[in-house]
């Protein structure tokens, strides 16, 4: 390539005259562009074969073009540094609607009509991929799950770069390309993400290479960075730690070459940070390189439409997204959009047979190299067995039911400790979580890992280091997005955070889960580690915390989400979490979530029963009921949660006191997607289980941790579900002790007994004398925990017995 010397302080520059290389990248993006103007538009006649006519415009245009010239341009330049440098490339498109620029791609080198067959490199291939682009039964507009070389999809704006860098932490030889644009850039995520650089370790991580793209505009105003100068996106990101590079312009064949240069120069400097972190003697990283990142200004809607009805078209936001919404009813639009398609030339680019011709398709890289091909972007491909522990060499000897106590996360964080240490060698494990490793009583692990972190450090810091894999920074969403990437990359994870604040990533979560639910439908797409969360320092313990802290609301967004991926596991003591885990981890495609407590609590089950209970999902606890024999109960007092398995059975503790009489069955629900109709998923209980333990017609008074209607959305389809009278968390919350938060939320041991009593047939007078002693035993709970800051004593230290 031609050198070029660019100085970002000079507005404009004069370029040497393009060579034949430059003549012919800028060809292959003539095709990119006008096969993204194709999909958009075009349903038949493909390469304009003939005049175009109104029938050959699809009836509903949908897509975006704005984006899609730069996102082509990158493209093209990427393949040109992969091929000449032997780089290993993948490419992250954060702008939305991006999908025809990608599609477009992988076309041409080739990727798509090896995944798709139909699609054919050929005149009727072609009208096949526009005719699928934005239809029923076709592909999205985003650069979704169906588009080979894709880990994220664009629709929801914020997380490119904290995939980006997911992707990149252990993979050294991998540069992940992340195409930022510059509405995106206005998200908080987004701004949080640039942070990224002060975990990358250039020793052992692979480069993220950061391309803002500014364009200008969003759907209909500017955006901010698009109308800062140049000095203030470089302060902005040179304050991030990055050296930024400027491509500015719209002369396509000086911004080729400045674009070429850029990047040779971007990737020098990249090999240069990592031949230095990882020489022989090279010391431990101490400070945090500057790596470089690319600022691209190229016009919004490039080599469209000038102008439509006498307004500014290219450059503006009006290129956005269909710049040609009549085409199919108004002649004149129709004129300009052929007008448009046959700028690019087609007749020179696809040959009599509408295939790519063969000195432009030579440009792309070959097998694996191609971006839509590389295996870290079907991560599955790359994907090695996590080698975990044995999980019951951590199990609490419990020598009968609710006799003991323990803080259950402390257990399930020693065998963290020693994943850690079975995969130090493989370096696929990783553990996520926002400054609260300690807090949620995972602190083994620093036993044998450290806090990662690239950048000065201190005497007095605590397990700190540029070689740690425990993530730690406060940032709900880097952390779960850096999860992500590292799992769509081929590795393992762990995502840990309180309960509330799993909600800040919620959508991220949808998103994620919505990504497997299509991949399992594509075999190309090999199934990847599952996205496993727990959830600590829940709703019912947040002592100090108080009423913004408790919140359960994770539990409600994915008991929404489909069957096939969707998981929720509430194992009430540490084996069950034990079993509950090392089933988490080894499973694949899902998204699994772990609710448990990190304080003191009771134990209930011998490892040996725990993993009984956790492969049925929910279970007759028959030491804690009173039906001799399995004979049928006059009430069912049903939990499902720490908390409300705690209440539920002490609980059933007082009514063998006060009315002994009335027959309890006690039943603990750990798998809640256990209590869905099996055709809604596949832990699901059909009727007959669902009988044996609930029973057909008896009332059941369900604790449950969560929101209380979402057990009541559970079982609806279920006999006669108004039985059910369900208590959970129901937003009344504050800065208290542990049992005064049941009594604010109406779940206490008190309030279940006294809603036992109501509907188990007793008499009417001894239900009125049951539940006013129950409401004193509340009065007075209520009264000592304001007088004295602490439960009464017979609530903090409740042990079963059975006298």
């Amino acid at each position: 390539m031609p050198q070029f010397v660019f100085d970002p302080s000079v507005s404009s520059t004069v370029a040497i005259a393009p060579d034949e290389r430059t003549q012919l990248m800028h060809r292959y993006w003539m095709a990119a562009n006008y096969l993204a103007v194709g999909q958009i538009f075009l349903q038949d006649n493909p390469l304009l074969r003939e005049p175009l006519r109104p029938e050959h415009i699809k009836p509903r245009l949908l897509g975006h073009w704005g984006t899609s010239p730069g996102l082509n341009l990158i493209y093209v330049h990427l393949n040109r540094l992969i091929v000449e440098e032997n780089a290993s490339i993948i490419y992250l498109a954060g702008p939305g609607h991006g999908g025809p620029a990608l599609v477009a791609n992988v076309y041409l080198e080739g990727t798509y009509s090896e995944i798709y067959p139909d699609v054919t490199p050929d005149l009727a291939g072609m009208r096949r991929l526009f005719r699928q682009f934005s239809t029923p039964g076709g592909i999205p507009s985003h650069v979704s799950v169906p588009t080979p070389g894709s880990i994220h999809e664009g629709g929801e704006l914020g997380y490119v770069l904290t995939h980006a860098f997911g992707a990149a932490f252990d993979n050294p030889d991998l540069i992940v390309a992340a195409v930022v644009g510059d509405g995106e850039a206005e998200t908080g995520p987004l701004e949080g993400s640039w942070k990224s650089t002060s975990f990358l370790n250039p020793a052992r991580d692979g480069a993220v290479l950061p391309i803002l793209h500014l364009n200008g505009y969003k759907i209909s105003g500017p955006t901010v960075l698009g109308r800062a100068d140049d000095a203030d996106v470089a302060h902005m990101l040179g304050g991030h730690g990055y050296d930024v590079h400027f491509v500015d312009g719209d002369d396509p064949m000086i911004i080729h070459q400045q674009l070429a240069t850029t990047l040779d120069t971007c990737l020098a400097r990249i090999r240069s940070i990592q031949r230095d972190a990882r020489s022989v003697g090279a010391p431990n990283v101490v400070e945090r390189p500057r790596w470089p990142a690319i600022v691209l200004r190229t016009p919004k809607g490039w080599t469209g439409p000038d102008t439509v009805d006498g307004q500014p078209v290219e450059g503006t936001f009006r290129a956005h997204q269909v710049p040609l919404p009549r085409a199919r009813s108004n002649p004149t639009e129709l004129a300009a959009l052929e007008a448009w398609l046959r700028s690019y030339e087609p007749e020179t680019l696809f040959d009599d047979r509408g295939a790519f011709v063969a000195e432009l398709a030579a440009l792309a890289p070959k097998g694996d190299r191609r971006m839509g091909a590389s295996p870290f972007a079907n991560g599955g491909r790359l994907l090695a067995t996590l080698d975990l522990p044995d999980f019951r060499a951590y199990a609490i000897d419990v020598p009968s039911a609710a006799t003991i106590q323990r803080e259950s996360t402390r257990q399930f964080g020693e065998m963290v400790r020693d994943t850690f240490g079975r995969n130090a060698g493989a370096k696929n494990f990783r553990l996520f979580c926002p400054d609260e490793t300690n807090s949620n009583r995972l602190s083994s692990v620093f036993d044998v890992e450290n806090r990662c972190f690239v950048g000065r450090r201190l005497d007095i810091d605590d397990h700190v280091a540029a070689d740690g894999r425990v993530m730690e920074v406060l940032s709900e969403h880097l952390c779960e997005g850096w999860l992500e990437g590292y799992l769509l990359t081929g590795r393992h994870g762990l995502f840990v955070t309180y309960e509330s604040f799993a909600m800040v990533c919620a959508s991220m979560i949808v998103q994620h889960t919505k990504w497997l639910e299509e991949a399992t439908h594509l075999k190309w797409r090999a199934p990847i580690a599952s996205l496993n969360i727990l959830l600590t320092s829940t709703c019912w313990r947040n002592d100090h915390n108080g009423f913004s802290h408790q919140g359960p609301g994770l539990i409600d967004v994915m008991l929404s989400k489909r069957g096939t991926v969707a998981r929720i596991y509430l194992p009430p003591d540490a084996n069950s979490l034990l079993s509950v885990a090392d089933h988490c981890l080894r499973s694949r495609n899902y998204v699994n979530l772990i609710v448990i407590d990190k304080q003191p609590q009771l134990q209930w089950l011998s490892i040996d029963d725990a993993c009984q209970h956790a492969a049925r999902g929910a279970s007759t606890w028959s030491w804690a009921s009173n039906t001799e024999g399995g004979s049928e109960p006059d009430v069912v007092l049903a939990c499902a949660g720490d908390t409300a398995t705690l209440e539920t059975v002490a609980a059933a503790w007082w009514l063998r006191r006060v009315a002994p009489e009335i027959r309890v069955r006690v039943v603990n629900v750990i798998d809640l997607m256990s209590l869905f109709d099996p055709s809604i998923h596949p832990h699901g209980m059909d009727d007959a289980r669902f009988a044996a333990l609930f029973t057909r017609d008896k009332p059941v008074i369900f604790a449950f941790h969560g929101y209380q209607y979402a057990i009541h959305q559970l079982v609806h389809r279920r006999p006669d579900p108004a039985r059910f009278h369900v208590r959970g968390f129901n937003e009344q919350g504050t800065t208290t002790t542990p049992f005064d938060m049941v009594v604010l939320n109406g779940m206490s041991r008190y309030h279940l007994v006294s809603l036992a009593v109501k509907y188990s047939g007793l008499e009417g007078g001894r239900i009125a004398a049951l539940r006013a002693d129950m409401a004193a035993r509340i009065d007075e709970s209520v009264r000592y925990s304001r007088e004295h800051f602490e439960d009464p004593a017979d609530v903090r230290g409740w042990k079963w017995s059975d006298a």
